[in-house]
C-alpha cells in the first residue's frame, strides 16, 4: 500500500495513463513506452529481474525500465546525502546544473526521460501523504531538476502542472492567492450580458459563477491535498475537447457547492479560457471563407502559477498579459504556401484587433524583426470578452514547427491536434475603418519615453514594410519629422514581401530585399518626391503617425489614422553595415560589393574559465537535448515501423551511440558531490582529482582496475 492508502498498482496505472497522454496511440515504441511506465518500478520494489521482463515483453521494455531504474537510484543516493548533511530543503544553481548534465549524460533514449516524468509527476499529485518537510524537499528538487528537463525537453503542458504542483507544497498561502486574484480578475459576473452573447456554455459559466458566491469564505488553512487539486491537469492544456468536458462536468456537478473555493477557482480560470477560445473561433467563422490549403489552428492556455508569480515580482496581476493565451497557426502546405500563410496572419492579426481592443505598446512582430533564435510569431495582447487581458500568438505552421522544436518554443502542442471544426481562410477583403479607430489610437499625449527613444535614432533611407489587410510591401522612410513622431514613407505596390518576410534571416534574401528598398530610395530622390500623395502609378508617399499602440499608422488628407501601419525593420549591426553598402552602391551605379555575400564574423568574446567552462556545458546540455527531442518526433518513428524511413531511423540510432556530452559526470562518494571529467576518464583520473592518487577505487561499489573507463552517474569511491 502506498502512504496515501491507495495500492500500490495505482500509482504503476496512473504513471501510465500521463505517458498515454504524451504519445502516440499506436505504434510499438509508443505502447512500450506506456508498458514501460507501468513497470518503472518493479525492478526496485520487487523480486523481479530485468531478465523476466524480457522474457514477459522484449528488451525495449526491460532496457526502458533498467534506464528509469538507474535515474532513480542515482536520484535518491543523492537526496539522502542531502538530507544527511542538513540541506535538503536547498539546491544551489551549480548543484542543479551539475545533476541535469548528469541526468541527460545516462539516457540516450528520451523515453526513459518520459518515464521519469511521469512518474514524478503523480508523485507530486499524491505528495500530500509525505510529511511536510519531505514533501518540500522534494517539491524543490522537482522544481530545480525536473521542471527544467520538461522545458529543454518541450513538455511545456506537464512542465506547467509540474510547476504548480511545486508551487502549491512551497508556498500554499501565496498559490491560493494568486489562484483567488485571478479568479476574481477573471469572473464574468459583471459582463454578464456581453458573454452570454459569446459562449456557448453560458449556462455552465452562470451556474459555476453562481456556485463560487456562495462560497466566498475560505477556509484560512487549507490543506495540501485540497491545494494540489486545484492544479489543472496538464492534459487539459493540450486537448480542447477534454478541456471543454472538464469544465462542464465541474460546473454541473450536483456537489460543486461542496467543493473548495480555490478549486473552484481553478474553474473559473478554465471557463475564462473556455469562453475566449469559443469567442475568437466564432469570428474567424464569421470573418473568413473556406480556400484549400489554408487552414488554422487553433488552441489556448493558461499560464502556470509558478510562471504568473515570478512575473508579478515586477508589474501587478493586471499588467500579466499572458496569464491567459491562445496561439492561431496557419496551414502553409509544408512551406509551399509560406508567403500566402505569412499574408494570413496580419490579416488574422486585423480581425482581432477588430474583435477586441488592443493594449497600447503590447505588439511585437517577431515575423518582421525575428528573436535572435530565429523565433518568428506576431504577438498582440488585447482586452478579451471579458475585458481583462488576453495574448494571442500568430504564426505560420513552418514558424510554429520551429519554435515547438528550436530553443525559442512558449508552450507545447505537438503531441496532439486542437483542430477548428473546419478548414478555413483568412479572407482578402479590406475591412472598412470603425469610425472611433483614429480617436481611440491617436492620443499622442500618451505616448511614453521608452517608445519614443525605441524609434529616435530612425534615419531616411531606412528600410521598413507597409502591412494593410495582410498585404506586406516594401517601403522606406524618406523624412523624419516632430523626433521620430511622423515620417514621410515612400511605398512601393510592386514589391510585395510576404514570403521574403518570411525569410528575413537568410543571406540569399538579405542582399536582394536590401537591393529593393535601396532602388526605391534612389528613385525617391531622383524624382524630387517630397510630400504626400507625390509618387507614379507603382510608387507613393504616405504619412504615418506614431500611436500611443507604439506604431506607425497611416494618416489620410482628411487627417484621419487608418488601420494601415508600417513595421520598422530593427538591423542588427552587421545588418545595418550590409544595407548602408548596398544603398552606397545603388546610388554609385555599382555592383552590390561582392564581400556582402559572406556571413558576418562573430566577434571575439573573452570569458573567466569558470564562465567558459560553464557555457561549453550548456551547449552540451542543449546538443543533447536536441538529440532527444529530434528522437521525440514520434510520427517518423511510427513512418519507420511501417517500413518507411528504415535507413534514417537507423541513421539517427547509430549518432544517437556515439553522441556525448564531451564530458561524463560522477558522483564522488561518500562527499556527494557531482564531478566533471573528461569523456573517457577512467577510476585512476578521479581518484587523482579528489587527492587519492593511487589509491583504490570502487564503481557503483565494485573495486575496479585503476585503467576502468567512467561512465555518466557512476558513483566513485576512493578506499583509503
Amino acid at each position: 500500500m502506498r502512504k496515501t492508502g491507495d495500492p500500490y498498482l495505482f500509482h504503476c496505472i496512473h504513471t501510465g495513463r500521463i505517458l498515454a497522454a504524451l504519445v502516440p496511440s499506436d505504434g510499438k515504441r509508443a505502447i512500450d513506452t506506456v508498458v514501460a511506465g507501468i513497470l518503472h518500478d518493479i525492478v526496485d520494489d520487487t523480486c523481479e529481474s530485468l531478465n523476466s521482463i524480457e522474457r514477459e515483453f522484449d528488451a525495449d521494455v526491460a532496457k526502458l525500465v533498467a534506464g528509469v531504474s538507474r535515474l532513480s537510484y542515482i536520484n535518491q543516493l543523492l537526496r539522502r546525502h542531502r538530507r544527511m548533511n542538513g540541506s535538503q530543503d536547498t539546491l544551489s544553481h551549480d548543484e542543479a546544473n551539475n545533476l541535469r548534465a548528469m541526468l541527460l549524460g545516462m539516457v540516450d533514449d528520451p523515453r526513459v526521460v518520459l518515464i521519469k516524468l511521469a512518474d514524478r509527476l503523480h508523485n507530486m499529485r499524491t505528495i500530500y501523504a509525505l510529511p511536510l518537510s519531505k514533501a518540500q524537499a522534494v517539491a524543490q528538487e522537482s522544481l530545480a531538476i525536473w521542471c527544467s528537463l520538461a522545458s529543454r525537453l518541450g513538455l511545456w503542458a506537464l512542465k506547467a502542472e509540474l510547476e504548480d504542483l511545486c508551487f502549491a507544497v512551497l508556498q500554499p498561502k501565496v498559490f491560493r492567492q494568486l489562484r483567488a486574484d485571478l479568479a476574481s480578475m477573471w469572473r464574468a459576473s459583471n459582463k454578464s450580458g456581453n458573454l452570454k452573447k459569446l459562449s456557448a456554455n453560458w449556462s455552465a459559466v452562470v451556474r459555476f459563477q453562481e456556485c463560487e458566491e456562495h462560497g466566498e469564505l475560505d477556509e484560512e488553512e487549507t490543506s495540501m491535498k485540497v491545494l494540489l487539486q486545484a492544479v489543472l491537469p496538464f492534459d487539459l492544456l493540450m486537448d480542447r475537447k477534454k478541456r471543454v468536458n472538464f469544465f462542464h462536468n465541474l460546473a454541473t456537478s450536483s456537489d460543486s457547492l461542496k467543493k473548495p473555493k480555490v478549486v473552484r477557482d481553478a474553474g473559473i480560470s478554465l471557463a475564462s479560457l473556455v469562453v475566449c477560445e469559443e469567442a475568437l473561433e466564432r469570428e474567424l467563422f464569421i470573418s473568413t471563407s473556406y480556400v484549400p490549403g489554408m487552414e488554422v489552428t487553433l488552441s489556448g492556455r493558461l499560464k502556470s502559477l509558478y510562471s504568473v508569480y515570478s512575473k508579478r515580482k515586477d508589474v501587478g496581476i493586471r499588467k500579466v498579459y499572458d496569464a491567459r493565451a491562445l496561439r492561431v497557426i496557419v496551414g502553409d502546405k509544408n512551406g509551399t504556401l509560406h508567403g500566402q500563410a505569412v499574408q494570413c496572419c496580419y490579416n488574422l492579426l486585423n480581425i482581432i484587433h477588430r474583435l477586441w481592443t488592443p493594449i497600447d505598446g503590447e505588439f511585437d512582430d517577431y515575423i518582421v524583426n525575428p528573436k535572435p533564435s530565429g523565433y518568428q510569431s506576431l504577438h498582440t495582447a488585447v482586452q478579451g470578452p471579458d475585458f481583462f487581458p488576453l495574448e494571442v500568438q500568430i504564426r505560420t505552421q513552418r514558424m510554429h514547427e520551429y519554435a515547438e522544436h528550436g530553443h525559442a518554443a512558449h508552450w507545447l502542442y505537438k503531441e496532439t491536434d486542437n483542430i477548428l471544426p473546419s478548414k478555413i481562410c483568412v479572407n482578402d477583403s479590406d475591412p472598412g475603418v470603425s469610425s472611433d479607430f483614429s480617436e481611440e489610437i491617436e492620443d499622442q499625449a500618451s505616448l511614453d519615453t521608452e517608445m519614443l527613444q525605441r524609434y529616435s535614432s530612425l534615419k531616411v533611407g531606412h528600410p521598413v514594410l507597409r502591412v494593410k489587410a495582410g498585404h506586406l510591401l516594401a517601403a522606406v522612410i524618406v523624412r523624419v519629422d516632430s523626433d521620430g513622431r511622423e515620417l514621410l514613407v515612400a511605398v512601393s505596390f510592386g514589391l510585395t514581401a510576404s514570403a521574403a518576410v518570411a525569410e528575413r534571416r537568410s543571406s540569399s534574401y538579405q542582399i536582394k530585399r536590401w537591393e529593393a528598398h535601396a532602388n526605391l530610395y534612389k528613385k525617391v530622390s531622383e524624382q524630387w518626391w517630397c510630400e504626400p500623395g507625390h509618387g507614379d502609378w507603382c510608387t507613393c508617399l504616405e504619412k504615418y503617425i506614431l500611436c500611443r499602440d507604439g506604431i506607425y499608422h497611416k494618416q489620410d488628407q482628411f487627417q484621419r489614422l487608418l488601420p494601415t501601419f508600417i513595421q520598422v525593420i530593427e538591423l542588427t549591426e552587421w545588418e545595418e553595415t550590409e544595407y548602408w553598402a548596398v544603398v552606397s552602391a545603388v546610388f554609385e551605379g555599382k555592383t552590390t560589393p561582392p564581400d556582402l555575400e559572406g556571413k558576418p564574423t562573430t566577434p571575439a568574446v573573452y570569458k573567466s574559465s569558470s564562465a567558459l567552462n560553464s557555457d561549453l556545458l550548456d551547449i552540451g546540455i542543449s546538443n543533447k537535448v536536441q538529440l532527444l527531442r529530434t528522437m521525440l518526433q514520434w510520427e517518423e518513428q511510427l513512418r519507420s515501423e511501417a517500413g518507411l524511413g528504415q535507413l534514417k531511423h537507423n541513421e539517427i540510432y547509430r549518432k544517437e551511440d556515439s553522441f556525448s556530452l564531451g564530458e561524463v559526470a560522477v558522483v564522488c562518494w561518500p562527499h556527494g558531490e557531482i564531478m566533471r571529467l573528461r569523456i573517457g576518464s577512467t577510476a585512476a583520473d578521479a581518484a587523482r582529482r579528489i587527492g587519492f592518487d593511487g589509491k583504490l577505487v570502487s564503481i557503483n561499489g565494485q573495486l575496479v582496475l585503476p585503467n576502468t573507463e567512467l561512465k555518466d552517474g557512476d558513483v566513485v569511491e576512493a578506499r583509503q
